[in-house]
């Protein structure tokens, strides 16, 4: 980038920036480092037994867990892109990020991230569509119906911010280089431009409306149309078996918006520090990569069974004999 005059101030060349992290919590660097080192493996591992089950269980291979491979696979993205940097951060072995990788950072979680929420809802469609024609859903929700809804998903959740992202990029950034988040955040990353950045702001929380909100009334749609089916069947035993079909995804959504709605109110009060924030919204993005897998696999019998089977080295080794 090159030097300009903006708003009285010189730009500076950067290229890198500097990840504080967390900023007034350096005394409990040691115990942030072991605490996101334990959350990284725990995320990694239950997300790739998820991955591994779905693909090697004959009886996971339907719409549901096809789409629960999907969103472990954001949610495993979505912690690569971000905890292993972070823990270089509390070691201090390395603090600083090239200025493309910053921006590479960003746009991955934005894009990873946006992608889980239209993936929730593709898959409160699907829950819809088994509770509500379930004598239609083998037909409406068939293999090729699942890899377009997923092409989509993929698709809108990383196509939407390349324009942001790549506009925040051409920004003039000033003196300092020290971003004061524990990942390159847009709107943090923005705030060190020496230039007005309102457009930008607003240009996010149009794209941060249309990825959180046109989701999450399609869920709202979704669920208001089965508790009025569920409510139309005839015996209670009915009525639990439909409501347990969707119990995993209603707990994935709700894990959503609440952990979104808290981040969003936390920035509000006034109560909160500044290093508090920072803690509660960094926890927050590696609260659902985490929570995601343990609701399906602690609330589903299938991917129970999947775990036994798999997990258990005498059974594989007896499939090894045969």
């Amino acid at each position: 980038m090159k030097s300009k005059n903006m708003n009285n101030s010189k730009a500076s060349p950067f290229t890198e920036f500097e990840i504080v992290g967390f900023p007034g919590l350096q005394e409990y660097k040691t115990l942030l480092f072991f605490g996101f080192l334990i959350l990284f493996l725990l995320t990694l591992t239950a997300n790739l037994l998820i991955l591994f089950f779905v693909v090697v269980d004959h009886r996971l291979h339907t719409p549901m867990y096809f789409f629960l491979w999907n969103l472990s696979l954001l949610d495993l993205l979505v912690t690569i892109a971000i905890i292993p940097k972070l823990l270089e951060v509390l070691l201090e072995m390395n603090k600083t990020i090239s200025f493309a990788g910053c921006f590479f950072q960003m746009y991955f979680t934005i894009a990873a991230g946006g992608s889980e929420l239209f993936l929730v809802a593709a898959m409160a469609y699907d829950r819809y569509v088994a509770i509500v024609k379930p004598l239609q859903y083998n037909v409406i929700i068939d293999i090729k119906a699942c890899i377009s809804i997923a092409a989509i998903v993929w698709l809108l959740g990383f196509l939407l911010p390349i324009v942001s992202v790549t506009l925040a990029s051409y920004l003039p950034f000033c003196a300092s280089n020290k971003i004061l988040y524990c990942f390159c955040d847009y709107l943090v990353v923005i705030a060190l431009s020496c230039t007005d950045v309102t457009l930008h702001a607003n240009l996010a929380l149009g794209l941060a409306m249309v990825v959180v909100f046109i989701p999450f009334l399609f869920v709202l749609w979704s669920y208001y149309r089965i508790v009025i089916s569920v409510i139309r069947l005839k015996t209670t035993t009915s009525r639990r078996k439909a409501f347990s079909m969707c119990s995993s995804h209603l707990l994935v959504v709700l894990s959503y918006y609440l952990s979104t709605a808290v981040l969003y109110i936390s920035l509000r009060i006034e109560g909160i520090s500044y290093n508090e924030r920072i803690f509660i919204g960094g926890l927050i993005c590696f609260f659902t990569p985490l929570v995601n897998p343990l609701i399906y696999t602690l609330r589903n019998e299938k991917m129970k069974e999947a775990a036994k089977k798999y997990l258990n080295v005498y059974t594989l080794f007896q499939q090894g004999l045969h």
